[in-house]
């Protein structure tokens, strides 16, 4: 299968680069000064799982090509809808497109521009960054991707990709349940990138603050009671196994996203809380907790063009 990684950066570099390794047929669309960077130096990634140096395939969006069969996109969602004119010269009547993004409103996004035949789920789990030499740095034993049809069914092209996804050096793995898995990193990645920026701070003093703990635990339900209001497919009693995985996660633990907005970087407010704060508007739900970090974002992102 032809694959397209868009971007090379800490996630599609990372993920892209392992099927490199593998030696599929894997090419990457990246801007113009990422191209040279690449042709100049490789893309190397250094990795507790094993480090690897690469040559790979790299095309802009100006060069005309044929269409691929797997598209995976893995950008924030605020560049998501200049990557849809990017990626539509690539997408053929059976290609699929494989997102990666945080969050659950990208999918109508992208179903709306390409049909929905052309979408399937995914969703990931890593920790990587690009350090400056623009090398892919991955630091944790953790780098799983996960994808599915949304339909849940085992269609061949579905099971053709897991062919092409296994015996890399990363764990690909075909869910059959793969929109509720979404919605649970929904809940899990709204959660941690929401207190860890409404109190700047990681994980472990929040948890040990007065009130922390409590915080999390209304910031859960709030999300959850949304969730079950729209009919997301999430599991009974997925609060409790919500606040047991905050409660397991290492002291130092920070969100991307906090780690975005101590860089005074763009954030992915309105994708992430301003979604679902939204759904809870229309079904005149109360998110007191969900309120005040959707609000301290958006003061944050006032800062940034002031």
């Amino acid at each position: 299968m032809r694959i397209l990684i868009v971007g090379a950066g800490a996630i599609g570099g990372y993920f892209g680069g392992r099927l490199l390794e593998k030696e599929e047929d894997v090419t990457f669309l990246v801007r113009a000064g990422r191209k040279n960077q690449l042709q100049e130096n490789g893309l190397y990634i250094q990795s507790v799982n094993g480090n690897v140096a690469l040559r790979p395939k790299l095309i802009t969006e100006k060069e005309n090509t044929a269409s691929f069969d797997v598209i995976l996109v893995s950008t924030k969602a605020y560049h998501l809808n200049g990557v849809l004119d990017s990626i539509a010269p690539f997408v053929g009547e059976n290609t699929m497109i494989l997102p990666l993004l945080n969050g659950i409103s990208h999918v109508e996004l992208l179903q709306n521009r390409f049909g929905k035949e052309s979408v399937i789920g995914g969703l990931c789990f890593i920790e990587s960054t690009l350090d400056l030499e623009g090398n892919v740095v991955q630091s944790s034993p953790i780098h799983d991707l996960v994808f599915g049809a949304m339909s849940g069914e085992r269609t061949e092209r579905i099971e053709q990709l897991e062919k092409v996804f296994s015996g890399t050096k990363a764990t690909f793995r075909l869910s059959d349940d793969i929109v509720s898995e979404m919605w649970h990193k929904y809940l899990f990645i709204t959660t941690l990138s929401g207190v860890t920026t409404l109190m700047r701070s990681p994980i472990g003093p929040i948890r040990e603050a007065i009130g922390g703990t409590e915080t999390i635990s209304h910031l859960v339900k709030e999300l959850a009671t949304v969730m079950r209001a729209v009919g997301a497919p999430i599991r009974d009693h997925i609060e409790q196994v919500m606040q047991d995985r905050v409660n397991t996660l290492g002291y130092e633990m920070k969100s991307s996203m906090q780690r975005d907005m101590e860089k005074g970087l763009q954030v992915e407010a309105d994708h992430l809380q301003g979604y679902i704060y939204n759904l809870a508007k229309r079904e005149n739900i109360e998110v007191p907790v969900l309120q005040m970090i959707y609000s301290n974002l958006k003061v944050y992102e006032r800062s940034l063009i002031e």
